[in-house]
């Protein structure tokens, strides 16, 4: 069998980060076993479906490196919908409707408050061609249902969570047309996953519920049923996560905070598994190490904290001819190996580096204590002559001891304030060739 996974966003908004683990999984399944990765587009819903919501999907996805093998939209099928439409109201398993949201509404307080679950009651099957023809006078417009099979429970053996089972009588019938005609995604999925052969279908557990629906409307259409599973949710410590909320998307996490796109798969791969969340390098070195059956059915608590310190990892990680592109793309092009080797290891995101760039070149400094002043001129006094080297900066360092007596924290403290004006960073050994000699002699008898 032929692994053939999927990915449905719908473009009425931007991705975040819960949205692009589940791409980011089923991607990484498909892969592992040299299966088929199949982007859909789930624009159904055309009133709220916007184009550049749909590009800034294609462009996040390409950001993180997450090819596709196919892409199709669900506007372009309401034909095929459509026959499926016919055939489910031919046998029955589809069904016309006629209450208002308002009707519905009452219906369910008044299940709520008998301490009945709020179950749709079926009334609608019980209407004659007659009845239905006086409402359609009236101005009703019909919606349709899909008839749920309540003779059996639901079961499946859910890739990630094990059993799962559901009572079908504890379900209401969904629907799955709506009055203007629109046809709702549960349907059109189900119609899409057997035609295009999907073999595995994986998402969040907020789908259970319209899984078991889903298994019926498979069974119904005489059709395979994929293997399922469902992730636990990604969530804030302050609660859920959706596009509507800021700081999770991932245009955020590339635009504003500059994290790399290896960082995020990373982090998103491998948190809630039994597996360390570690810094790899590139995608073909994360698919090694998913395992779908590491993950855990618990929540995962994303920390924006956690990302940047995984980001970090990996660039004081990265080689220089890997990451020039990039630092010419954010206006760096004359960062050099040399630079980027001395600062990299104190770099969180990439843009860190423009705060060297402007330490080395242009500084902005904290002013130097009357206590220091004499110490630094004699340390101007013993710098090296020609350019500096490693050796000749440890020398150097070794000559300020013996002339001073100074060591520790009040030695290398006034040095790093009046080279750099802040108390950390890159050794001074490696920051004293990026500065060069004039420019620190001039800076240590300002």
């Amino acid at each position: 069998m032929t692994v053939i996974t999927r990915f449905a966003p719908s473009p009425t908004g931007t991705l975040h980060i819960g949205n692009i683990r589940i791409a980011l999984v089923n991607w990484l399944y498909a892969k592992k076993y040299n299966g088929r990765f199949i982007l859909r587009i789930d624009d159904t819903d055309q009133k709220r479906s916007k184009i550049e919501h749909y590009e800034g999907i294609i462009k996040d996805l390409k950001w993180l490196g997450l090819g596709w093998d196919s892409c199709f939209f669900q506007s372009s099928r309401f034909n095929k919908y459509e026959v499926v439409k016919k055939h489910l109201i031919s046998t029955g398993r589809l069904y016309e409707c006629y209450e208002t949201p308002e009707m519905l509404e009452t219906e369910r307080k008044r299940q709520l408050n008998s301490g009945c679950p709020p179950i749709y009651n079926r009334k609608s099957l019980q209407l004659t061609t007659a009845e239905k023809a006086k409402l359609q006078a009236k101005g009703y417009k019909a919606h349709y249902r899909f008839l749920m099979n309540n003779s059996k429970p639901i079961i499946w053996n859910d890739l990630i969570k094990g059993e799962i089972k559901y009572d079908s009588a504890n379900i209401s019938d969904p629907i799955v047309i709506k009055e203007d005609g629109t046809m709702i995604y549960m349907l059109c999925s189900v119609i899409d996953d057997i035609e295009y052969k999907i073999s595995h279908i994986i998402r969040g557990e907020d789908h259970i519920t319209n899984t078991a629906i889903q298994i019926q409307m498979f069974e119904a259409l005489d059709a395979i049923i994929p293997q399922l599973g469902h992730l636990s949710l990604i969530k804030s410590n302050s609660g859920k996560i959706s596009k509507r909320i800021g700081g999770f998307t991932i245009d955020y996490l590339r635009d504003k905070l500059s994290i790399e796109p290896m960082s995020i798969n990373n982090l998103l791969a491998l948190s809630g598994t039994s597996n360390n969340v570690s810094a790899h390098c590139n995608l073909e070195s994360l698919i090694t190490k998913f395992d779908l059956s590491a993950f855990s059915k618990s929540t995962i608590i994303y920390n924006e904290n956690e990302l940047i310190t995984l980001n970090h990892k990996l660039l004081i990680n990265t080689e220089y001819d890997d990451i020039k592109d990039q630092l010419a793309a954010i206006g760096l092009s004359e960062v050099t190996q040399e630079f980027w080797l001395a600062v990299r290891n104190n770099l969180n995101t990439l843009n860190d580096i423009k705060i060297w760039w402007q330490i080395c070149h242009s500084p902005r400094f904290t002013e130097i204590q009357e206590q220091d002043k004499d110490f630094l001129t004699i340390a101007a006094k013993l710098l090296p002559s020609g350019k500096f080297t490693i050796n000749s900066c440890d020398d150097w360092i070794q000559n300020i001891i013996k002339a001073t007596n100074r060591s520790g924290k009040a030695l290398f403290m006034p040095l790093r304030l009046a080279l750099t004006g802040i108390k950390h960073g890159p050794e001074l050994r490696d920051l004293l060739p990026l500065i060069g000699e004039k420019e620190v002699k001039t800076r240590l008898l300002r």
